[in-house]
């Protein structure tokens, strides 16, 4: 049998598609085959590792070769329904992995159904648990039920009773519909056997009620449908440990054959912050009292030492390595992320902007009321030290870094008087008159760093976010410069790479571009902020998924996928666009 990458060729990264339960997620790509997933967690070996050159793969696809393809979301849900077109048939796969979820327990839904004429499909089910390193073993049908196991997972698959197994190729079969006529197939993987049984229709509805629990109305905001995706696909990488990955993969290339990839299958706090903030804009949600509660647990647990990153239930994360793999075009194979071992001071300030958000939604129980004095002592010892920043480069005095604590700071003392308020309000008069000092030139525009006068986007959140005030001039001029330098054909850069073309360098930064619209309004031009709102929404692909990055001019996403923080201040952007005010609460 041919290997896993002659049967999943890869695609563009915006053919992908996400399936997720807040505990893993799984690709599927647009024939219907699912190329990466992880289990039992995130930050699990790959079970399916297709997509960066691996072997494992489950398909169900249509025999018929001469098809078009399509697909969509069923609104607020991350279930998925993939659409091809024969010559002589329409046929559906509806796909979602089974909620609420289990951490030591996946299941995948698929319900394939013809829509018109009568359609014969192909199914190839091949587990290959630890990067495609292992295989299934000791595989029994019993009844209408597939078992196997490898390690510690327990495979079960029901529905494909009349495939066949061989030990070296997995699972192959082919049915037959009719026009009307469905059938489904449920994949379980556990860390323990289990006896009860698998049903679908009991399956299907506790999923789909799940989602329409888990995603609020958002008929007032702009774009009130990508707000709700936006929330969903939050949903999916937030696990119930309150943990939100980054994103559901790794080794995915910024940039081809560059060495810049990256796994970021890991929460960082940084991300968990944004997307809490957002979610707050909005109102009270389980999405972001998860957000409070993981971050103040990590603030409490390591005090001045907190990291940057870690599992998704507050685990480190694992030291960088490779794999023996030939990774997705143009990425590499690697696994595990050195950045959770930096100073990133920003963190501080974040973590500060989300808890003073619980303050004001009511949501300041005794924990993130503990939290909120430990990051303030972090930042007190700290401020001066130079840190990775946002963007996890080399150790400077980062601007951006001080303007996110001196928000994080003013915004407690807005919401808490008393010592801690008031410490609050006064570390932050001294650690923005240093920055002033330091990093505001003369002509009252913000420099990158203290030794850097470049464009930088990251100065818009801050900017965003009320420091320095509305009123202050550094905030229309530093945000003209950033537009001037960083903006090609209305989206935006993070900053100048010397002697390297913007877009030669790397990809269009959609965070960037979502603060410049958050930073617009913040100034009252809110017709400039749409404009930067609907452009940056425009990049992405046919799912409604956003990277990290977008090459502007092959029009392709770049970098693991779906990027949470995009995700997040497009939802932030979506709320605080509904109306002219600028005033940021």
């Amino acid at each position: 049998m041919p290997e896993d990458k002659d049967i999943c060729p890869p695609w563009v990264l915006r053919e992908y598609a996400l399936l997720a339960d807040g505990e893993r997620g799984a690709l599927v790509d647009p024939h219907g085959r699912i190329v990466w997933l992880c289990a039992p967690r995130w930050h699990s070996d790959a079970v399916f590792s297709s997509l960066i050159g691996g072997n494992g793969h489950f398909a169900v696809e249509p025999v018929d070769r001469w098809r078009v393809w399509g697909g969509y979301y069923e609104d607020g849900t991350l279930i998925r329904v993939s659409r091809w077109v024969t010559a002589d048939s329409v046929i559906e796969c509806r796909d979602a992995l089974a909620m609420p979820a289990s951490v030591d327990r996946l299941v995948l839904l698929r319900r394939i159904r013809v829509e018109r004429g009568r359609a014969r499909l192909r199914l190839s089910l091949d587990p290959r648990p630890g990067f495609g390193t292992d295989r299934m073993r000791e595989a029994r049908l019993h009844g209408r039920t597939w078992a196997a196991r490898a390690g510690d997972l327990r495979l079960r698959l029901l529905g494909a009773h009349r495939a066949s197994w061989d030990p070296a190729s997995g699972l192959r079969g082919e049915f037959r519909l009719g026009e009307g006529e469905e059938h489904d197939l449920v994949l379980e993987l556990a860390t323990a056997d289990a006896e009860d049984a698998l049903d679908p229709g009991e399956l299907w509805r506790r999923t789909e009620a799940e989602w329409r629990r888990a995603i609020p109305d958002c008929s007032t905001l702009v774009a009130p449908r990508d707000a709700r995706h936006a929330y969903a696909v939050l949903r999916g990488l937030t696990s119930s440990a309150g943990g939100m990955v980054a994103a559901a993969t790794t080794s995915l290339p910024e940039r081809a054959n560059t060495g810049r990839t990256y796994d970021y299958r890991f929460a960082w706090l940084r991300d968990q912050c944004y997307a809490g903030l957002a979610v707050a804009a909005h109102g009270p949600h389980p999405l972001f009292d998860n957000a409070v509660r993981f971050t103040a647990e990590r603030v409490l647990a390591d005090g001045d030492g907190v990291h940057p990153a870690y599992t998704v239930d507050g685990g480190p994360v694992p030291e960088e390595r490779r794999l023996p793999l030939p990774g997705y075009p143009g990425g590499g194979d690697r696994v595990g992320n050195h950045a959770a071992t930096q100073f990133q001071l920003d963190t501080f300030g974040e973590a500060l902007q989300l808890f003073a958000a619980a303050a004001r939604l009511d949501r300041l129980d005794r924990d993130t009321e503990r939290a909120v004095g430990v990051a303030l002592d972090a930042v007190r010892a700290h401020w001066k030290r130079p840190d990775a920043g946002l963007w996890e480069l080399e150790d400077r005095w980062w601007t951006h870094s001080r303007l996110s604590v001196v928000c994080g700071l003013r915004r407690i003392a807005e919401v808490m008087p008393g010592p801690v308020g008031r410490r609050c309000a006064e570390t932050a008069d001294v650690v923005y008159a240093e920055t002033r000092r330091r990093c505001l030139r003369p002509d009252g525009r913000w420099r990158r760093a203290a030794d850097d006068d470049g464009p930088e986007a990251a100065l818009l959140l801050p900017l965003a976010r009320g420091c320095p005030p509305a009123d202050d001039p550094s905030n229309a001029i530093t945000r003209a410069f950033v537009e001037e330098g960083l903006t090609e054909d209305g989206y935006l850069y993070r900053f100048d790479h010397p002697g390297i073309p913007l877009g030669e360098a790397e990809g269009a930064f959609l965070l960037c571009g979502f603060t410049m619209a958050l930073a617009t309004r913040h100034l009252g031009d809110r017709e400039g902020a749409l404009r930067w709102f609907e452009r940056t929404r425009s990049a992405c692909g046919p799912s409604g998924l956003f990277a990290e990055e977008y090459d502007v001019r092959q029009r392709q996403l770049r970098g693991n996928l779906p990027q949470a923080f995009v995700h997040a201040l497009l939802l932030e952007c979506a709320v605080r666009l509904k109306d002219a005010s600028g005033t940021e609460r």
